[in-house]
């Protein structure tokens, strides 16, 4: 087993000293709260004018349906029609096998799959195409598609708000199964994704974000929220991943934490799947095991889930200084402040946990213990817990009791549909940068691919070389994937980006 995230900081605090972070299972008071009574959380994203009481939440952040419809049939080109199509447009797909990369740089485009007798519309790459659907469009909808057999990704967004991705089947598509990144105001909901190589569904850089009702797993990472801020998680079967929930803040990307996260409501259930991340990457040091992983977030509120079989631990809290894989960023906060543990049924985790975890059990008094739910390695100031005689825990002695006890006043985090980003003149290699490279590539750190630091390096004296690797890469290094081409972007961005890229200091 990997032994990942946890293992530095286990090993510390078994010396001499631990008993800064640990307590040596002093007594304490007896507290039973009511997840039905008491206070709702208070915090999180409220805008004016937004919805925050039950019954009134917004469900479409997409903007009305479009009059324009058009029709493409199995053997027709999807891309072909998306051309020629004006913004506005509804595109229906019938049932049949589409071997192609789909790119949407236009508005309120609508990609509708058409479901006939359980047939879909099957996007199918043979391993041989990297990208099923990529867009950058605002008001996007992606909706009963299937997805498979992709070397990259299964659906990205590229810095599109108000989308919408629903109802889509997406198997063996590469390294994310679903991505927007650096997106506003969007749902994703009803899918079904399996066997990816990173996160099943992946929020990156983006904002105000509801992830619901998807069956996700035997991928590496289940349900990841990584460097986004208000994103609420909620009614997800996650199973058979590496890591099931994980609330992260990845170092050296150019948003530097992730803020105001609701986990709610989820089946958690036994993710022991092997990790089969890339070696060296972020994901790949996740323990296999890892119910919910906590990592440099802030203001992450776990509530209401069955959290159950998984083998090292049901919830882990951590910090970026014992983490593995992780480079420091001198502007991202390394620890997960003001955590919030709230009912939840945890059953049947830490079975088979790691010898570090056992021997924190053991210096925190707790022999004999079968079984743990809940370990916290790392300063997380702030943090509080109800109920915390239900669980075996490892290091939250020191939370207090939560002032709330559930967060149903908080319905969801959506806008009414927001303007489209805005792009000023000579930005475009910027936006670029942020709403591609940077889902692969961080500053001075390993995520997918190598380190901004190394581009540099490689190209400084000529943007124009890396604009045309951009285009057409080739496999220089074993130890990394091979990088999809950006073929579909044109020569003057390619050129922006390479630029641009090449002058970034953090």
């Amino acid at each position: 087993m990997k032994k990942g995230v946890i293992v530095g900081l286990l090993v510390a605090a078994v010396s001499f000293g631990a008993g800064t972070y640990f307590g040596r299972g002093s007594k304490q008071d007896l507290t039973i709260s009511s997840s039905t009574q008491g206070a709702s959380y208070s915090g999180g994203f409220k805008p004016e004018g937004v919805a925050t009481t039950p019954g009134a939440a917004i469900r479409s952040v997409a903007g009305p349906a479009p009059a324009n419809v058009v029709v493409v049939k199995d053997g027709e080109s999807i891309q072909a029609a998306i051309k020629a199509s004006p913004p506005g447009t509804i595109v229906r797909v019938m049932p049949g096998t589409y071997h192609e990369t789909v790119y949407i740089d236009k508005d309120d485009i609508r990609i509708i799959g058409v479901i006939e007798a359980g047939r879909r519309a099957v996007l199918d790459g043979r391993k041989q195409l990297n990208d099923a659907i990529l867009y950058s469009g605002n008001n996007f909808v992606a909706e009963n598609l299937e997805i498979r057999n992709y070397k990259g990704n299964g659906i990205m967004g590229q810095a599109g708000n108000n989308f919408e991705i629903r109802n889509n089947l997406i198997a063996d598509s590469g390294v994310y199964g679903i991505f927007p990144q650096l997106g506003k105001n969007g749902i994703v909901e009803h899918n079904v994704v399996s066997g990816i190589a990173d996160a099943a569904i992946y929020i990156g850089m983006s904002d105000n974000i509801l992830v619901a009702h998807n069956d996700v797993f035997d991928s590496v990472a289940g349900i990841e929220i990584e460097n986004s801020r208000h994103a609420i998680v909620e009614h997800n079967y996650v199973h058979n991943n590496s890591g099931g929930l994980l609330a992260f803040v990845t170092p050296g990307l150019p948003i530097k934490d992730t803020v105001d996260v609701i986990f709610r409501n989820n089946f958690v259930v036994g993710n022991n799947h092997p990790n089969f991340g890339a070696p060296g990457s972020t994901v790949s040091g996740i323990p296999a095991g890892t119910g919910i992983l906590v990592m440099a977030a802030d203001d992450v509120v776990i509530e209401g889930n069955v959290i159950s079989e998984n083998k090292v631990a049901g919830l882990i809290i951590t910090d970026h200084a014992h983490a593995q894989n992780i480079t420091a960023d001198p502007e991202s906060e390394p620890n997960s402040d003001r955590v919030k543990i709230l009912d939840n049924v945890m059953l049947r985790n830490g079975y088979d946990t790691i010898t570090e975890a056992k021997a924190l059990l053991l210096a925190e008094g707790k022999v004999g213990a079968k079984n743990l739910d809940i370990v916290r390695v790392g300063p997380s100031p702030g943090s509080c817990i109800i109920n915390r005689h239900q669980y075996v825990t490892v290091g939250v002695s020191d939370f207090s009791e939560c002032e709330f006890t559930n967060t149903a006043a908080t319905v969801n985090y959506l806008l009414p549909p927001v303007p489209p980003r805005e792009i000023k003149p000579g930005e475009r290699g910027k936006v670029v940068y942020l709403g591609i490279c940077t889902g692969c590539h961080t500053y001075n750190g390993r995520m997918i691919g190598p380190p901004v630091q190394v581009i540099q390096a490689l190209y400084m004296d000529n943007p124009q070389g890396l604009a045309d690797f951009i285009a057409r890469p080739v496999k220089k290094r074993p130890d990394y994937p091979e990088m999809p081409p950006q073929d579909y972007l044109d020569p003057e961005t390619r050129l922006a980006v390479a630029q641009y890229m090449l002058q970034v200091t953090n």
